[in-house]
């Protein structure tokens, strides 16, 4: 259901924002695409030199329409410019990376994001408190405001990197980042003062996707999965259940997370043969091993995602 504000205004004024943002992603792809840094391949992924020549980070074009579309047509307050900020802030570094010569590091990257996560942790806090609920335990928590702030940034830093690591074929990131947006829209706890916004961002990622569908005219790049991740991050904790990150992203969060963790135990704990049987990202152990298809994964994934994701609101309702 639409927020008070949104409802008390006018509802062409909201299909015109949709509209805008749509078109204004879709034609900026259309015609100016060709501009944007083009892809070098993946030397280690399966299928990753068809994805070579290509143009990437289009998520500097659909993140700042976006952000633009919120502005123009959303009610603002100044909690959301704080979010919108930080989210441009998380497009840019990526788009930065996405264009340099030489990859950022992961290091230079994970500080970056660290950054990011800390500022929406403490903004978070400070228009909303630290409480948070459990719906499926039927559970309501109230939580020192330093010991969220913590597990807040935990939370959006994994939700950048998860959904970072997911995008590896044509269509699935956006994919699954709408059906997680759409399932936080269906929990429909706190979120009456988002949901126009979501809206805008899902129809931002859709105009994308037109584009993405493989095969691919154009990647997203970290430009685009990096913001996907943080917004991911921010409705969750918007919605005031935080912990409905885990069902409603898990198959992001296995998609992209069990690589994190495998490079963690190898590097850090010395592990070699951790996982060894397993190729992470998921979506590289599905088409190597089992023979998918790039189409396959993708509806694959939506569809275990979206009957997670409609079992945990359920129980949560």
């Amino acid at each position: 259901m639409i927020d008070k504000a949104v409802a008390g205004s006018s509802y062409v004024t909201c299909c015109i924002g949709v509209i805008f943002a749509f078109a204004f992603v879709y034609l900026v792809l259309r015609n100016y695409r060709k501009m944007l840094p083009h892809d070098k391949g993946r030397e280690f992924a399966v299928n990753g030199a068809l994805s070579a020549g290509k143009p990437r980070g289009a998520g500097v074009v659909f993140v700042p329409v976006f952000i633009v579309a919120a502005l123009m047509f959303d009610s603002m307050s100044a909690e959301k410019f704080i979010y919108l900020f930080l989210l441009a802030v998380e497009m840019m570094t990526g788009y930065l990376d996405d264009s340099a010569k030489v990859s950022w590091g992961e290091l230079k990257k994970g500080l970056l994001d660290l950054g990011v996560a800390a500022a929406a942790a403490v903004t978070y806090v400070v228009y909303n408190g630290s409480s948070l609920t459990m719906p499926i335990l039927r559970l309501q928590i109230h939580m020192n405001p330093v010991l969220y702030v913590i597990l807040a940034i935990v939370l959006i830093w994994i939700s950048i990197n998860v959904t970072n690591c997911a995008d590896g074929v044509d269509g699935l990131s956006g994919t699954l980042t709408i059906v997680t947006l759409g399932s936080f829209m269906l929990l429909d706890t706190f979120l009456g003062a988002m949901q126009y916004q979501i809206i805008l961002f899902i129809v931002c990622i859709l105009a994308y996707q037109w584009y993405n569908a493989g095969p691919s005219l154009i990647l997203m790049g970290d430009a685009g999965s990096r913001a996907m991740g943080f917004y991911i991050a921010i409705i969750a904790m918007k919605s005031g259940s935080p912990f409905m990150y885990i069902p409603l992203a898990l198959v992001l969060i296995l998609d992209g997370g069990l690589g994190l963790l495998k490079v963690s135990f190898i590097r850090y704990l010395k592990l070699k043969n951790f996982m060894a049987n397993v190729k992470t990202p998921l979506h590289d152990n599905v088409r190597k091993f089992r023979g998918w298809s790039d189409t396959q994964t993708v509806y694959r994934f939506a569809i275990m995602q979206f009957m997670i994701s409609l079992v945990a609101i359920y129980l949560a309702r």
